[in-house]
């Protein structure tokens, strides 16, 4: 008798954990809405798609980002970093206080948490990266100043 109920306890207690779980969630490729960057935080223009929202417990989010020749960020930094993960054109970046550095496709570039920097497309040729941030204290970025036109021309090493 005690066995028997000892198995239904356990079938019970196995049936209720697939009830509790989730599903995977396919997002299909084109079913985001992509928006051209606002004249807040980028000059130029920067086409960003989100790729994966923050969701709990994965407190991160990426989105793929398109800078047409001559667009780059604002100066800004990220709570917990930044990872770049470049796939297309030729673009840089620039930490501050340190030369432009030039980025292209297979370069990934991580920049540590709080430190200024900004990135985008070279002055003739666009780029995209995928840019995967996580949140810290609810924020992934925090956004300052435009890169103005003398700080974009100076030298990359």
């Amino acid at each position: 008798m005690m066995f028997k109920q000892a198995g239904i306890a356990v079938a019970l207690a196995l049936a209720s954990t697939g009830a509790l779980a989730q599903s995977q969630e396919v997002i299909k490729n084109g079913s985001r809405d992509g928006t051209i960057g606002s004249s807040d935080n980028f000059t130029g223009t920067a086409y960003v798609e989100p790729v994966f929202d923050n969701r709990d417990p994965f407190a991160v989010n990426a989105g793929k980002v398109t800078f047409l020749p001559g667009a780059r960020s604002n100066w800004h930094t990220h709570p917990a970093g930044q990872m770049l993960v470049v796939t297309e054109g030729t673009g840089w970046v620039q930490e501050e206080g340190q030369p432009k550095e030039i980025i292209q496709p297979g370069d990934v570039v991580w920049c540590p948490p709080d430190v200024r920097h900004w990135h985008g497309a070279t002055d003739t040729t666009a780029v995209t990266h995928y840019a995967i941030q996580q949140f810290k204290d609810g924020e992934n970025v925090v956004w300052g100043d435009p890169v103005t036109d003398e700080q974009y021309a100076g030298p990359a090493e």
